[in-house]
């Protein structure tokens, strides 16, 4: 095992565009992961007039417009403001990293949490531009594998718990106290990961293995979270329907026809699939062209794939094309039999930080080959060229 690389830059907002190999990126963070059909052909319109036409759903259940020119993002940031999808300032933006279950229903547990926390950025310190939250509160966790450092969650006794990130026990709170333990947790991350000497200790998880004994006694893991909920997958959903993004991009074409079709606005999820709310009518009719998953079975469900070279400067290698053809051709077995395909531009793995069984990683314009781990371990093939990948496999 080798450490993960230190990311570079921050992560993108609205109001901290990122530069990119395409052009500048600008993220949204929709409340509670929903966005109304206005919002959603918004933001399509927008895709279609500055960007390169395509919206990115990233892991945290956030949107991205890419491909903006530098004169571009002041128009934009004034219509995501005028569309309801903008904090008042790039502050707040940058603390609310919220990942909400998906499944929340109206004035259940995680929509009640997740508005409280929302209310309440200003008590959290100074932290990572990573840091995040999971409110994961349904009758079992969706988000248990999800990027998040601190966890509300259901216990497999049916209470609350707060766990840190990196620890499969978490500790009781009463609902009540739930928010304002979270937050008390976030400060312990603060002042304890200043005392740590390894640069990589910005996340939750890097913190435990050495510092899970110095929690306060509060905090101190002791209780089980609920078995995991099954995933959800492309198809009819009591909510709607669910459709997926292949690599998690979607056009302002396909985004505008699920607007169309869901009165009751989208849903987001971490997973590359949107609920489109009150949707009518079969998903699966939908023109090929617009890209939608709509088969469980679609075998780039198993695949996540960086936007790579040349659209990312950190990147040496293009990753979806390559991607795509092994998901369709020689790996097409393996991954619906539930394997899984990471093909990463460089080793900072930005598209999975969960292992994968098979993980491409792009360097020096080769490809070196990681089997059941992650972007940044030590590669067991090195130095491949792209058309020799799939007689390796």
């Amino acid at each position: 095992m080798i450490m993960r690389p230190e990311p570079k830059g921050w992560c993108p907002g609205a109001h901290r565009p990122m530069q990119s190999g395409d052009g500048m990126i600008v993220r949204v963070r929709p409340r509670l992961s929903q966005i109304s059909a206005a919002q959603a052909k918004g933001l399509a319109r927008l895709a279609r007039q500055y960007g390169n036409g395509q919206i990115d759903l990233t892991n945290r259940a956030n949107l991205q417009l890419r491909g903006l020119l530098p004169d571009a993002v002041a128009p934009v940031v004034q219509d995501l403001s005028a569309l309801g999808l903008l904090d008042l300032d790039a502050a707040t933006e940058s603390r609310r990293n919220i990942l909400t279950q998906p499944l929340w229903q109206s004035g259940d547990d995680s929509h009640h949490l997740t508005q409280e926390l929302a209310a309440r950025l200003n008590e959290l310190p100074d932290l990572p531009a990573k840091f995040g939250f999971a409110i994961d509160c349904g009758p079992a966790p969706f988000l248990s594998s999800d990027p998040a450092d601190i966890r509300l969650e259901r216990s497999a006794d049916g209470g609350v718990i707060v766990r840190a990130d990196g620890l499969a026990l978490g500790a009781p709170v009463a609902l009540t106290d739930a928010v304002g333990l979270a937050i008390a947790l976030a400060h312990w991350f603060a002042q304890t990961a200043q005392t740590c000497a390894e640069p990589a200790a910005r996340r939750m998880a890097h913190l435990m293995p050495n510092r899970a004994a110095l929690l306060p006694d509060w905090a101190q893991p002791r209780v089980r979270p609920a078995a995991p909920a099954v995933r959800l997958c492309p198809g009819p959903h009591p909510l709607g329907y669910c459709a997926g993004a292949g690599f998690g991009q979607i056009s302002a074409d396909a985004l505008d026809t699920l607007a169309d079709r869901a009165p009751g606005g989208l849903r987001l999820t971490p997973w590359r699939l949107l609920i489109a709310l009150g949707g009518g009518g079969d998903l699966g009719q939908f023109p090929a062209a617009l890209g939608l998953i709509t088969r469980a079975d679609d075998s780039l469900l198993a695949v996540d794939a960086c936007v790579g070279a040349p659209f990312c400067g950190a990147a040496t290698v293009a990753t979806r094309p390559l991607a795509g053809q092994l998901a369709a051709g020689v790996l097409a077995p393996a991954l619906a039999s539930g394997q899984t395909l990471h093909v990463s531009g460089c080793s900072k793995g930005c598209a999975r930080a969960r292992v994968a069984d098979l993980t491409l990683v792009g360097a020096g314009g080769r490809f070196d080959i990681v089997r059941g781990g992650v972007a940044w371990d030590t590669a067991e093939e090195t130095g491949l060229a792209p058309d020799e990948i799939s007689g390796v496999l």
